[in-house]
């Protein structure tokens, strides 16, 4: 059935027309969502046509109420995954929002849940010790919003650059402890100067840096580094690249954030350093993005 809602229109479908509008901030004057298709629901209705580059014939036909769907889904409404046709809408668009800010690279915010956004949010699962599959359901969109704090409201061109200072490490790792694990031995070195690093610049700080254990000596916080996980191990984990310390500090950030248990226990996923120098870099970023997530 082709959708053809125009001027004089009255009923349910009106209503919904109407709702959508006050959803999005039109005013639809005194008389609000009352089922009738006139005054203000008509200037409304050509307002957003002219927003959203639509012809502005005050018709709400099959292109208008696509766009009018589209602009009022809010994220959470609805399960947002890979398919073809593509999702597309608001709420994907907030999705891409947060994901870009957070680190997670999936293209412009167009709306559309292509295989970029699909890889951002495998990504971004993958960060948060949640089930990789690319589908933003509950848990993933819970997730997300936890964080909200860290994405609203920032420009979604930039990544968070969480600022990365002695001052800034100092004050959130201050009177924290902190054990830095290593799984392979060619991470001990990284392992060891972080620790040193926080216990030098950290008023009240302790850390201390060992193999990998399973047993916990009131640690606030235990970072695992390893060159590889395995996925089944569901704990949350942050790719650190030296390439990239932006993204890595966020990444690490998110994986942080997720941890609700006492100690929080992360797996930070670094290459195994070629030099002296290489470890000292990979372990000013650890400590910057820990004190980041702690901060």
């Amino acid at each position: 059935m082709t959708i053809k809602i125009q001027r004089g229109a009255r009923g349910p479908a009106v209503e919904d027309v109407q709702k959508r509008l006050v959803k999005l901030g039109y005013d639809l004057g005194p008389s609000g969502v009352d089922g009738v298709f006139q005054g203000a629901t008509l200037q409304a209705v050509r307002a957003f046509q002219r927003e959203h580059g639509l012809v502005e014939d005050g018709v709400v036909g099959p292109k208008t109420w696509a766009a009018l769907v589209d602009a009022t889904f809010a994220l959470g409404d609805r399960i947002l995954y890979l398919r073809y046709p593509y999702l597309h809408g608001a709420d994907v668009a907030t999705l891409q929002t947060a994901l870009n800010v957070l680190g997670f690279p999936c293209g412009a915010v167009d709306g559309i849940f292509g295989p970029s956004t699909e890889r951002a949010v495998r990504e971004f699962q993958f960060n948060a010790g949640l089930p990789a599959d690319g589908v933003a359901g509950d848990e993933t969109l819970r997730a997300i919003n936890r964080l909200r704090h860290a994405w609203h409201g920032r420009d979604p061109a930039l990544p968070s650059e969480l600022k990365r200072s002695e001052a800034r490490v100092g004050s959130g790792i201050a009177d924290r402890a902190v054990r830095f694990e290593w799984r392979e031995q060619s991470l001990r070195p990284v392992c060891e100067r972080a620790a040193n690093l926080v216990e030098a610049i950290s008023e009240g700080a302790r850390a201390t840096a060992s193999g990998s254990s399973r047993t916990h000596d009131g640690e606030d916080v235990v970072v695992v580094l390893a060159t590889c996980v395995d996925r089944g191990e569901r704990l949350p984990a942050a790719r650190l690249d030296l390439g990239d310390a932006r993204q890595s500090v966020s990444r690490m950030a998110t994986a942080l954030a997720s941890v609700h248990a006492r100690p929080a226990r992360i797996v930070a996923l670094v290459d195994a350093p070629c030099s002296e120098e290489e470890a000292q870099r990979l372990a000013v970023l650890l400590v910057d993005a820990l004190a980041a997530a702690l901060g």
